[in-house]
């Protein structure tokens, strides 16, 4: 590739005509690049959260249950503390690496963390137990939170200032790719797993999240650090440290921007980690026994008069003592395989369509952010999360549902990260633009931790069939605090990034 001109483009905000006209090639390059990172990030966490299930199946087996309930139980509980684990490491890979964006660059600090969390993505796939498999996601994490604070300022102060909403909205868009490939990939291995796979499907997908790595060759090369930095990295470093999280939360109006966008924040982070996310296990969990029946219902027409009672027994209560046969073993096998892969496209198909309407929806944040502002986008996006992610849990169990309700409940829930990618970077000056971002988006992850084991707590008390429907409406209302913190924080539209 030829050496690209770094250009930081001025503020053309008064300026006519489609706003991709005012970008050069190294602003495209700079997209395309910060895209690719955070593209590869969500696939990552995608990946995560469609391998979870079966990961958990594998790696908690029966005999450290004493019947069926328990063990439905135990996994259940394991996975959600995995999915904690992870969510922790990412607040805390967003701390240091939102600090280290500010310190020593952003295109450094963008190659650090796009290799972390690829070789521990890739490590991922080796896990023996449920406790290395969540120490693997924590060191994944790292990696994950802090890629996306050191992107969204690269994008931010790179690009033309009226340019820079849609960039950025682009930017979390492009995202969805990453996710509907994670979908993708393990929709292909679904359908291999039903006609036998040697090695586990989930240990595949980890392994080829491990391939992100190749891209910091490109962002060493090519990448340089935008020139708002460079400048605030030479001057005025005396009395204003970069990347001070001292003087972030001691500037009474800095300290005022990062507390109410920590819980702006925290909104849609907890909605859509302790929610969001659960979709793809809702679906997976309330067709299992019509998949189950549906099965040995082929199985018995592929192979008259074989007696399936026994397999039908372990299906009902993996824990059963049941006695099988050679050939039964083999035929269990079979069904195991079958039914694993069956569900996993179901699983499949709801992911890509949340992430289908989550292209649109952070895309058209951005837009309609900057025609009528990011404040009032951002109560449309926090009120249509609330009311379609309950009719989602009402009322998920038949296919046509997967293709209407759930592509509407991921547009709205994934464009208010848009409107983080947008907004954060708006409120702090160039010193602190990383660590602010991050701070926002990142320690709200420390609450959102505690949102599967709240989540394990209100499943108990909900205790029954519809346990996880009335868990998910319950948890959506955290939609409504973004609501109240919004007046207190100000309107950026068509105004300057803080120097």
């Amino acid at each position: 590739m030829h050496e690209l001109e770094q250009f930081s483009g001025p503020d053309d905000s008064n300026a006519t005509g489609p706003w991709w006209k005012s970008l050069n090639r190294y602003h495209w390059f700079v997209l395309v690049v910060a895209a690719l990172g955070w593209l590869f990030d969500c696939l990552d966490q995608q990946l995560f959260i469609l391998a979870r299930p079966a990961a958990m199946i594998d790696l908690v087996s029966p005999e450290q249950a004493s019947d069926a309930k328990a063990l439905n139980d135990l996994r259940k509980f394991y996975g959600d503390v995995a999915t904690s684990i992870f969510i922790a490491g990412w607040a805390c890979g967003g701390l240091i690496f939102g600090m280290l964006g500010d310190r020593i660059g952003r295109a450094k600090t963008m190659m650090l963390t796009i290799l972390i969390y690829s070789a521990f993505t890739g490590l991922s796939s080796f896990a023996m137990g449920p406790w290395d498999f969540a120490f693997y996601r924590f060191l994944t994490g790292l990696g994950v939170g802090g890629e996306f604070a050191v992107g969204v300022a690269l994008v931010a102060e790179v690009m033309p200032s009226r340019a820079r909403p849609y960039t950025l909205g682009l930017l979390q868009a492009l995202s969805a790719i990453g996710n509907v490939s994670a979908a993708l990939i393990n929709l292909g291995l679904g359908l291999a797993a039903e006609e036998g796979l040697s090695w586990s499907p989930w240990r595949i997908m980890f392994l080829i999240g491990a391939a992100p790595a190749l891209l910091a060759l490109v962002i060493r090369r090519n990448l340089k650090e935008p020139e708002q930095w460079q400048k605030a990295s030479h001057e005025g470093t005396v009395n204003k440290q970069l990347g001070s999280y001292g003087e972030l939360l001691s500037t009474p109006h800095l300290r005022k921007h990062a507390l109410l966008g920590l819980l702006l924040g925290c909104s849609g982070v907890i909605g859509l980690w302790s929610v969001g996310f659960y979709t793809p296990d809702l679906i997976r969990k309330v067709q299992e026994p019509a998949v189950q029946k549906e099965v040995l219902a082929e199985l018995a027409a592929e192979q008259p008069g074989i007696d399936t009672a026994p397999i039908q027994a372990l299906l009902a209560d993996p824990t059963a003592q049941v006695s099988l046969s050679e050939e039964q073993e083999t035929l269990k096998k079979l069904v195991d395989d079958r039914i694993k892969g069956r569900l996993t496209r179901w699983q499949s198909y709801t992911s890509l369509m949340i992430n289908f309407g989550a292209f649109l929806g952070m895309f058209g944040f951005g837009a309609l952010s900057q025609k009528i502002g990011r404040k009032p986008t951002f109560v449309i996006a926090l009120l249509s999360a609330y009311f379609t992610t309950i009719l989602v849990f009402w009322t998920l169990s038949e296919l046509w549902q997967i293709f209407v309700y759930v592509p509407l409940m991921g547009f709205c829930q994934l464009s208010l990260f848009a409107g983080y990618a947008i907004y954060f970077p708006e409120l702090f000056p160039t010193r602190l633009r990383s660590t602010g971002t991050s701070f926002c988006y990142n320690v709200g992850r420390f609450i959102a931790a505690a949102g599967p084991l709240v989540k394990v707590f209100l499943d108990k008390m909900y205790e029954g069939p519809n346990a996880n429907r009335y868990t998910g409406m319950t948890m959506c209302t955290v939609f409504l605090l973004g609501l109240v913190v919004l007046p207190f924080l100000p309107e950026t539209k068509g105004k300057p990034l803080p120097e």
